[in-house]
């Protein structure tokens, strides 16, 4: 059974649900049936395996919710041989598995392409073992982890200090396993039902070559790659053409593919006048007269540009290689080529942000509604949450990011620019379940099914630090309270900081990532009042 931690409107839109879908739907040796949290397939008599895509935070304990209903024992270590093996992938289980690692059997780290079959053929060949051999099995093959080979270690005052194996022939660190094939995923259920209804979603680039220093969509799935125009991209956009008009160009960064401009010329052709088009975001730079003339005689409203911050120096600091210039080019070209509307993202409480980088985001919408009048603009903003295997995965949440939020809504929304701030809230969950390890396991035991309230979260919290919770265990291991939760949630760790996910290879190893964050922190892109040293 294959799950999604969401309804089937919002799963089915999912392309990572979707591609994993399609590579176990195709084999002859499996029946997959699919499930969502408000309904799902005609179930197995026997359920063999359970499955769980995983592509936010906030979803991770939904999979208790499943468990639970499907009356599997939510501990991996109290499941025996005749339940199914639950396993789960998807880039937050990939990035930081740890604070769901205990309810995982196996977790595959790293894109489905190349892992699914390897787990299944692998699983295939020890069916008939018992549930601990197969998990054995499963351990020695690469980018595939089992959480209870491999136990967390505590010092005696219950600090984490590191993951080891629990076996001297197990291996002490798994590696992302990345596909190098030369065609992406791209939609292959197209439905009225899905959250995007009818649309065909085409995979155009994975990763981004721009590196932000946030971001997990770009450092987590490196290298940037690339599928051809002729053996990759146009097949993949003919076969979802034979059952819909509406293409979706998908990817961190679509218009950075070497032969995008290629692609909008070939979508320029008289037979594809009825074809609704739209892109993910894209980047600012390259934002052309094509591409708005394009997409506007396609039926696309509106293009979506990330500038994170209207600042010059914050975009240093995240790396992110865009002038102000080009960012009004982009919008200046959007209402030349027809587009109705322009839609950015920004952040706020990215380190070293000062109130006035927010009053400098502010201004350079404002400056954009003048220079460019009849063009909507809106602001889709969230609060910085750090995240595993980037350059800034040692630096915490911000508090004064909630009132920097309401900054921006007080100075944008009276002069008529759409605001979209995501909770600060949240945000702060988010970055719990980001930045933890398995200590938070009983915390999420305990929100199951009311996940949907802050309160209960901070309640939870507080009662798992008072030693309130049901007494848990991982690989064997005794888990101890969590952590303060400002140490978890806000403070900034030092370099040497023992990571939660320090037994995971990512793309780049740590002394790469601290190099980055470095830069990004250097004097030259401190703010004017700080401190320089001499």
């Amino acid at each position: 059974m294959l799950a999604f931690p969401s309804t089937y409107t919002v799963g089915i839109t999912s392309l990572g649900y979707q591609l994993v879908w399609a590579s176990l739907a195709m084999r002859s040796d499996l029946d997959v049936r699919r499930l969502f949290t408000d309904q799902g397939d005609p179930q197995h008599r026997r359920c063999d395996l359970f499955g769980l895509s995983l592509s936010w935070e906030l979803d991770g304990p939904v999979l208790l919710d499943l468990l639970e209903q499907q009356r599997i024992p939510l501990w991996s270590h109290e499941r025996g041989d005749q339940d199914p093996i639950v396993f789960g992938g998807g880039p937050v289980l990939t990035a930081n598995p740890e604070p769901l690692a205990p309810f995982f059997d196996v977790v595959l780290l790293g894109d489905g392409e190349e892992l699914l079959p390897a787990f299944i053929d692998a699983l295939q060949q020890v069916r008939d073992e018992s549930r601990q051999k197969r998990l054995r099995y499963l351990a020695q093959i690469p980018g595939i982890y089992v959480p209870d080979l491999h136990a967390p270690q505590f010092s005696a005052d219950g600090a984490f200090v590191g993951i080891k194996p629990r076996e001297a022939d197990l291996p002490e660190r798994i590696a992302k396993q990345t596909w190098r094939g030369n065609t992406l995923s791209h939609s292959t259920v197209i439905t009225p039902e899905a959250a995007w209804p009818d649309i065909h979603m085409v995979e155009v680039v994975r990763s981004c070559p721009e590196l932000c220093r946030f971001c997990l969509a770009s450092y987590l799935t490196l290298p940037f790659r690339t599928p051809s125009l002729d053996d990759g991209l146009i097949p993949a956009v003919e076969k979802g053409l034979k059952a819909t008009r509406r293409l979706g160009l998908l990817g961190a960064s679509v218009t950075q593919h070497p032969q995008f401009s290629d692609l909008l010329q070939w979508l320029d052709q008289d037979r594809f006048d009825d074809l609704r088009v739209s892109v993910s975001s894209v980047r600012a730079a390259t934002v052309t007269p094509q591409l708005a003339e394009t997409l506007s005689r396609r039926g696309s409203k509106s293009v979506t540009i990330a500038i994170e911050s209207g600042s010059d120096r914050m975009r240093r600091v995240v790396n992110k290689k865009l002038s102000r210039e080009e960012i009004s080019a982009a919008a200046r070209y959007a209402k030349e080529g027809g587009l109705k509307s322009l839609k950015l993202y920004g952040m706020v409480g990215l380190p070293t942000e000062q109130d006035e980088d927010i009053e400098a985001t502010a201004d350079l919408l404002l400056d954009l509604k003048k220079q460019t009048p009849g063009l909507r603009f809106t602001l889709g903003v969230s609060t910085f949450v750090p995240k595993a295997h980037t350059p800034f995965q040692w630096q915490g949440v911000r508090p004064e990011a909630d009132k920097r939020l309401k900054r921006l809504a007080k100075r944008l929304k009276p002069k008529g620019v759409e605001l979209r701030p995501e909770s600060y809230g949240w945000s702060v969950i988010q970055a719990l379940l980001s930045r933890s390890d398995r200590r938070l396991a009983p915390v999420i035991a305990a929100v199951r099914g009311s996940q949907e309230s802050l309160g209960g979260w901070k309640k939870a919290y507080r009662a798992a630090r008072a030693e309130e919770l049901p007494a848990a265990s991982s690989a064997g291991v005794p888990l101890p309270r969590p952590p303060a939760w400002e140490e978890v949630v806000h403070e900034t760790w030092s370099d040497d900081h023992i990571l939660p996910w320090c037994h995971l290879d990512g793309p780049l190893p740590n002394e790469t990532l601290l190099k980055h964050q470095h830069q990004a922190l250097s004097p030259e892109n401190a703010p004017d009042d700080a401190p320089h040293s001499v």
